[in-house]
């Protein structure tokens, strides 16, 4: 466990569509690959290789450095028992962790509700992007969700805090009359009022904020930016959440064309947050989880992958023990399974070694059961 004097953050960065996880991180020396791979391949003199089996797409540059200074834990072969190669209802396995059954609860939710259970900080959890991932949402727990600080306010042209506050209260019971008293209306005029108390302070993120890291000024960057400027604007926040927009990494088709843009603009938007970090010597109080649904079909399906089954994560950080964990699925064509590459490493493991190791909370509560961990955490 680490023995940081400021309280551990977790970034999860989401990767919606499936990336291809052979095309992410690259079997460059096993034969069977380019048997599968005649169009969407990638040279083995173009991977950033990281020994003589494995390496990363040429446009993880970024990601790969960090992977060098030691900064980069690989989770190969991640997945879930009984495969379903379907967008929704396997991110909403990854979302609430319950691959058996429709779970309920997010399990950042049950996570941030440990994390904060008097509910004295309404900034606990942030998520930047449109609506609320349900790995964050969980009966009683508020979660500012916003789509930019650039353009986020309330009521900021009122400078005295109490006379913020006092509008916020005022704003709050305007709704009253119109959903009527008791529990229901307290629940709902609470959360509003987290919600407004959220926003207005985090409307102050961007004033507070100075930085040399230039971000790109793709939508990804710009929120990686936002972290930053939230997690450096000291408002108590443990759980900071983006991604990109839903099948943004769906390359059925022309992937040779969208996957190289998608990883650099990911890879470049991780390196900038953490040299963001490392800048304001913060970088040993943050720990990054890259995440996606699924992998993608071993063979190709002409200019594009189909949907699969075992990925690849990356857990990236000053405080992670980089290396790979895991073992590579096997391209061996009867260990295949159904064609896909087989996980062998249950996502909850890396959940399980997150909430234990990193935010220091008991994982069994929150994960419904107890899993094996890795030491990818110093």
């Amino acid at each position: 466990m680490t023995t940081n004097k400021k309280d551990t953050v977790l970034v999860v960065l989401q990767m919606s569509g499936a990336y291809d996880a052979l095309n992410t991180f690259i079997p460059y020396n096993d034969p069977h690959y380019k048997d599968y791979r005649q169009l969407v391949t990638v040279e083995p003199e173009d991977v950033l290789a990281v020994d003589d089996k494995v390496g990363f797409h040429p446009a993880m540059t970024s990601i790969k450095d960090l992977y060098d200074e030691g900064k980069v834990a690989v989770i190969q072969g991640i997945g879930y028992p009984n495969p379903i190669r379907s967008h929704f209802r396997s991110m909403d396995i990854w979302h609430t962790a319950e691959p058996a059954k429709m779970g309920m609860d997010g399990w950042l939710g049950r996570a941030v509700r440990e994390l904060d259970p008097n509910k004295e900080n309404v900034l606990t959890a942030v998520n930047f992007g449109r609506g609320l991932p349900r790995a964050l949402a969980s009966s009683g727990v508020s979660v500012a969700s916003v789509g930019s600080l650039d353009s986020l306010g309330v009521l900021t042209g009122i400078d005295s805090q109490d006379q913020r506050t006092e509008a916020l209260d005022i704003f709050a019971r305007m709704y009253s009359p119109m959903i009527g008293s008791g529990p229901a209306n307290d629940y709902l005029s609470q959360t509003g009022l987290d919600v407004l108390k959220g926003s207005d302070i985090l409307s102050t993120a961007p004033g507070k904020y100075s930085s040399t890291v230039e971000y790109a000024g793709d939508q990804f960057s710009q929120w990686c930016k936002n972290i930053a400027q939230v997690h450096l604007g000291d408002y108590g926040t443990r759980v900071l959440y983006t991604g990109l927009n839903p099948g943004t990494f769906d390359t059925h088709a022309n992937q040779t064309t969208s996957f190289p843009k998608l990883w650099g603009e990911v890879s470049n938007a991780v390196g900038d947050l953490y040299q963001d970090l490392k800048e304001h010597n913060a970088e040993k109080e943050v720990v990054m989880l890259l995440f996606t649904e699924f992998g993608r079909r071993v063979q190709e399906n002409g200019s594009g992958t189909d949907h699969g089954s075992g990925s690849v994560a990356f857990v990236v950080g000053d405080q992670v023990n980089g290396g790979l964990y895991g073992e590579y699925p096997s391209l061996e064509p009867d260990k295949l399974d159904e064609g896909d590459l087989r996980w062998n490493n249950d996502f909850r493991s890396t959940y399980a070694t997150l909430l234990e190791q990193w935010l220091g909370l008991d994982s069994q509560p929150i994960l419904n059961g107890s899993y094996e961990q890795f030491d990818f955490i110093k």
